[in-house]
C-alpha cells in the first residue's frame, strides 16, 4: 500500500503544478485579449505554438529515453556519463536548429508573426533554452525528484507570464511582451543547471548512445506528430483565415485542452515508476498502477469535460471578448472530448513503451499527423475554425483506437467498465443540473461549479463508484 500512497502523492504534486500552469494561461488570456487586437493575440498564440514544437524535434526523443534507461540505474558514474552525453548531443542539435531559424528567419516571421523580425529573434533564443530546459527537467523526472520538477516547471511558466503581464499593463507592444517568456526560461535554466551540477558533479567523459538512440529516434515522429495534432491547426487557420481567426480559435481550444493537465502527472510518473517492476517481472504491479491511473484520470476528466463544454460560452465571455466568445465557444466541447481519448492513449501507451516497441507509436503518430493535416486543409476553408476542432477530435480518437488494438497484443487493458459506467451516469446527472442552471457572471459560475462537484461525487458515492479500499488509500495519503 505504501508504494501506491507514494505514487498518489507524487501525482498530487505534479497535478497541482499543472493546474497552476494551466491557470497561468487563463489568467493571461483576459489581459492580452483586452489590451491587444485579436490579430496580436493570434501572433502570441503562434509564438507559443512554435516554442512547443521545437523541442519535440531537436531533442531527438532523448528526454523520454533518459527516463526509460536511467530510472532504474544505480551506478552514479554511469548516470553521470549518460546524462552529459545526452546533453551534449541535444546541445549540438539545438545549435543546428538556431542556424536554420536564422537562415529562414524572414520567411518564418512573415508566415507566423506578421513579419516581425524582432519576435522571430526572441523566439529563436527561447527555443534554444526550451530544448535545454526540457532535458534538465527530465533529469528530475527520471530520478523522481518530483518537488524540484514541479517547482521549476511552475517557476518557468509564472516568471514568464508574470513579466509578460507587467509589460502588457505598461502598454508595451506585443514584440516586447514576448520578452517576458524569455525571462522565465533563462532564470530557470540557470537554477536547474546549478542544482544538477551540485548533485551529479561534472564529467567530460562521454559514452556511446547507440542503444539509447535506437530507442529514442522512433519516438521523434511520435512527438512531432503529436504536436501536429495539438497545434498545427493554428498554423493552418492562420494561413487560410488570418491571425484574427487564430485569436478566436485559441481560447476555446485552451479551455478544452485544460483536461490534458490531468494526464500530465500520469505521463510524467508512470514511465519512471513502471520500468522497475516490469524489468523484475512483477507484471501484476504494473497492471495495478495502470488500472489505478486509468480510473482516476477518467474519474476527473469525464465530469470536467461535461462541465467545461456546458460552461464554455459564459467562461469565454468573462475571459475574452464578445467576438471571441461568440465565435469560439463550440471549439471547447470538441477539444474536451478529444482530450479524454488522448488521456486514455497516454496511459495505455505505457504498455507499448515497456515492451520497447516505440516504432509502433512512431507509425501511429505519423499516420495521425498526415490525417490531421489533410483534414485541416479540407475542413478549415469549408467549416472555418470549427473544422479544425473537429479534425482534432477525429485524430485523437484515431490515436486512441489504434493504440488500444496494438496494446491488447502485449497486456491486459486497464479498464474497469463498471466504474466507467458509474462515472458516466454521475457526469450526465451533474451535466443536467449545469444545463438548467445556465449561469452567467463569475460568481454564479463558481457557485454552479461548486454545487455540480457536490452532485457528481454524491451520485458517484451512492452508485459505489469509489470503493472503501480507494477511500482508505486517499485517507492514508492525507
Amino acid at each position: 500500500m505504501d508504494e501506491y500512497v507514494q505514487f498518489i502523492k507524487r501525482i498530487g504534486i505534479v497535478g497541482i503544478a499543472n493546474i497552476l500552469i494551466s491557470l497561468s494561461g487563463l489568467i493571461f488570456i483576459p489581459i492580452i485579449t483586452k489590451n491587444f487586437s485579436t490579430s496580436d493575440y493570434g501572433v502570441w498564440a503562434q509564438v507559443n505554438t512554435l516554442i512547443a514544437l521545437v523541442p519535440n524535434v531537436v531533442n531527438l526523443g532523448l528526454p523520454y529515453t533518459m527516463v526509460r534507461f536511467l530510472a532504474a540505474e544505480k551506478d552514479k558514474n554511469m548516470i553521470r556519463q549518460s546524462f552529459y552525453s545526452m546533453m551534449a548531443l541535444v546541445l549540438a542539435s539545438t545549435l543546428v536548429m538556431v542556424a536554420i531559424f536564422l537562415i529562414f528567419s524572414y520567411q518564418i516571421a512573415n508566415a507566423l508573426f506578421d513579419g516581425s523580425m524582432q519576435i522571430m529573434l526572441i523566439v529563436t533564443v527561447i527555443s534554444f533554452l526550451a530544448c535545454l530546459n526540457l532535458m534538465l527537467l527530465s533529469y528530475f523526472r527520471t530520478f523522481q525528484q518530483i518537488s524540484y520538477y514541479s517547482a521549476f516547471l511552475v517557476a518557468q511558466t509564472y516568471i514568464g507570464v508574470g513579466v509578460s503581464i507587467i509589460l502588457t499593463l505598461m502598454k508595451y507592444p506585443i514584440e516586447i511582451v514576448v520578452l517576458g517568456l524569455l525571462s522565465g526560461y533563462l532564470i530557470v535554466f540557470i537554477a536547474m543547471a546549478m542544482l544538477i551540477i551540485r548533485q551529479l558533479g561534472f564529467t567530460a567523459k562521454l559514452k556511446s548512445l547507440k542503444e539509447e538512440l535506437k530507442f529514442a529516434i522512433p519516438t521523434v515522429p511520435n512527438n512531432v506528430s503529436s504536436w501536429v495534432v495539438d497545434s498545427s491547426d493554428k498554423f493552418v487557420i492562420g494561413i487560410f483565415l488570418g491571425s484574427a481567426a487564430v485569436g478566436c480559435y485559441s481560447p476555446g481550444y485552451a479551455l478544452g485542452s485544460i483536461l490534458l493537465m490531468f494526464l500530465t502527472p500520469f505521463a510524467v510518473l508512470l514511465p519512471a515508476v513502471l520500468p522497475e517492476y516490469f524489468e523484475t517481472g512483477d507484471i501484476d504491479k504494473v497492471d495495478t498502477f495502470l488500472s489505478y491511473s486509468m480510473k482516476y484520470y477518467l474519474l476527473i476528466t469525464i465530469p470536467a469535460a461535461v462541465g467545461m463544454s456546458l460552461l464554455s460560452k459564459p467562461l469565454l465571455y468573462i475571459l475574452t471578448t464578445t467576438v471571441i466568445a461568440d465565435n469560439g465557444y463550440m471549439i471547447t466541447p470538441l477539444v474536451a472530448l478529444g482530450a479524454i481519448f488522448m488521456g486514455i492513449y497516454g496511459i495505455v501507451n505505457n504498455i507499448i513503451i515497456l515492451e520497447k516497441k516505440t516504432t509502433i507509436l512512431g507509425y501511429i503518430w505519423i499516420s495521425v499527423a498526415i490525417l490531421n493535416i489533410v483534414l485541416n486543409i479540407f475542413a478549415v476553408p469549408i467549416l472555418g475554425i470549427y473544422g479544425a476542432g473537429l479534425a482534432t477530435l477525429v485524430c485523437y480518437f484515431f490515436a486512441f483506437a489504434v493504440t488500444l488494438i496494438y496494446s491488447k497484443k502485449y497486456a491486459r487493458l486497464p479498464f474497469d467498465f463498471k466504474s466507467i459506467a458509474k462515472i458516466l451516469i454521475s457526469s450526465i446527472i451533474m451535466g443536467i443540473f449545469v444545463s438548467f442552471a445556465n449561469p452567467s457572471g463569475i460568481i454564479n459560475i463558481l457557485i454552479v461549479i461548486a454545487v455540480a462537484i457536490v452532485i457528481y461525487f454524491a451520485v458517484l458515492f451512492v452508485l459505489k463508484g469509489i470503493n472503501k479500499k480507494e477511500i482508505d488509500l486517499i485517507k492514508s495519503m492525507i
